[in-house]
């Protein structure tokens, strides 16, 4: 894939993540100028999640089905229209709104850059793509908050926030003047159409899933948030029930039928209910407690998306050399920073920059690595569902573990809180061994590789052996053909 192509893919994955960094910092002023209660606030902040989080698995479907670039500009260009939206509402209720669409624009983007990746980058230069993919985030993760930070702190025209909120619009503009330097990603030949009942079930189960977690904890857990998940767990189970009786499947049966791919996924989801909520946290204790600004935080929280930054750069070559310990490695160091950041506040800054920027590292190193060493186990029939599978373990994770630290943090402050998020890092440390462990893997398409979750590659080095002992068994018996 052109360097060009790359490019206008992961902007994607750029505005992505940069409109959710840019929220949580223009949230206060954003209460101040459109006299939002909390509520509508959070929904500003909480909606987004929700319909990405909903969209990911019919999206990557519908990506399948009706071509991976043409769904990638449909969501391009609802996302940025929304983004527009968004900068410019009138009051809560229409920035609640465009949010929401925002999300679902997002939702439709995000499986088809992890398919056209798998589908249209040579083997070869699939994980140096993905360490990229990694590097999008992390400069994202950076550029989001200092921008912000900046522009509420000059607000120029006294319309900061909406700036900030616009940031992502010039790229989504851009990656439609530009899409067609993509790869067509044409639905396959005979792609089977979409389980309509399914997709309903899964929309409906999510949103019932995701809703109670981002906005329970603000409304005190009511009633309607326990009743929530009990619905959304029965909504999913019949879900999971349709999946094994409809002709063709929302969630294509090779999708999980590796025990390494759903191992895979649900250390995506551990780790993933760790790093949202570590960064957010870490974000209100300076705001809060610390009585930092907007740009003074943004500024202490920079070195760890500069180390998300260097350990995307290096996460191709550590994949390739100690397999799943390095995903077990990363997770063990973000546990480690966990129980260090607090101390480290307390000590010079420098020793707080390279503790975070030691856990940045790891993050990035991580989130390259595992959607590498995932990848790579799926055939080509259940791309598509794997691409919407692990930004749902990504975004579930996140929305889970948020609000599981917010339930930690509120009964015992922020040490208890860094004390769940190293519990989880550890966990997900412990989900990654079953993806290899530390056995090294040598680079794809290498001499002697042989990737035992490859199918055609097993069998065309079981067939060469097979050729090999044949040549050997005629020439000591003097038949032709014996080499």
């Amino acid at each position: 894939m052109r360097p060009a192509a790359q490019a206008v893919l992961l902007s994607g994955t750029f505005v992505q993540l940069m409109s959710v960094t840019v929220m949580q910092l223009a949230v206060p002023r954003i209460r101040g100028d459109l006299a939002a209660g909390p509520g509508a606030a959070q929904l500003a902040l909480a909606g987004y999640t929700l319909t990405y989080a909903c969209a990911l698995i019919t999206a990557a479907r519908l990506g399948g089905r009706f071509g991976y670039r043409r769904l990638f500009v449909l969501g391009t260009a609802v996302f940025t229209t929304a983004s527009l939206a968004a900068a410019a509402a009138p009051d809560a209720g229409a920035l609640v709104v465009a949010r929401l669409v925002q999300g679902a624009g997002s939702g439709l983007v995000a499986p088809q850059i992890l398919s056209l990746i798998q589908t249209a980058v040579p083997e070869r230069q699939r994980a140096a793509v993905l360490g990229r993919y990694g590097a999008a985030m992390a400069v994202a993760s950076l550029a989001g908050p200092l921008c912000c930070g900046v522009l509420l702190h000059v607000d120029p025209f006294g319309a900061g926030w909406r700036v900030a909120l616009a940031l992502p619009v010039p790229v989504g503009i851009a990656a439609l003047a530009l899409f067609r330097v993509l790869p067509t990603g044409a639905a396959p030949a005979g792609a089977s159409g979409v389980d309509g009942l399914g997709a309903v079930l899964s929309l409906a189960g999510l949103a019932l899933l995701v809703l109670p977690l981002t906005l329970g904890q603000d409304a005190g857990w009511p009633m309607w948030t326990w009743g929530s998940f009990v619905v959304a767990a029965a909504v999913l189970g019949a879900f999971a029930v349709s999946q094994r009786r409809v002709r063709h499947p929302l969630v294509h049966p090779a999708a999980l039928a590796a025990p390494g791919t759903r191992w895979g996924v649900a250390a995506v989801l551990l780790f993933n209910a760790g790093v949202p909520s570590f960064t957010l946290l870490l974000s209100l204790h300076l705001q809060g407690a610390l009585h930092r600004g907007p740009l003074a935080t943004a500024a202490t929280i920079a070195p760890y998306a500069v180390g998300a930054l260097l350990g995307s750069a290096v996460a191709e070559r550590a994949a390739r050399r100690f397999a799943a310990g390095a995903l077990a490695a990363a997770s063990g160091a973000l546990a480690a920073v966990a129980l260090l950041v607090l101390p480290a506040m307390r000590a010079p800054a420098p020793v707080l920059w390279v503790v975070l920027a030691a856990g940045g590292a790891a993050f990035g190193l991580f989130t390259a690595s595992a959607f590498a060493l995932v990848l790579r186990r799926v055939s080509a029939d259940a791309v598509s569902s794997v691409s919407g599978l692990l930004p749902t373990a990504q975004q579930l994770g996140g929305t889970v573990g948020v609000a599981a630290a917010g339930v930690v943090h509120t009964a015992g402050g922020m040490g208890p809180a860094m004390g769940y998020e190293a519990a989880v890092f550890l966990l997900a440390a412990l989900a990654t061994l079953p993806l290899g462990g530390h056995r090294r893997l040598a680079p794809p398409g290498a001499r002697g590789h042989r990737d035992p979750h490859n199918p055609t590659t097993a069998r065309g080095e079981d067939a060469v052996g097979h050729a090999r002992v044949a040549a050997t068994r005629r020439r000591r018996a003097g038949l032709p053909g014996g080499r």
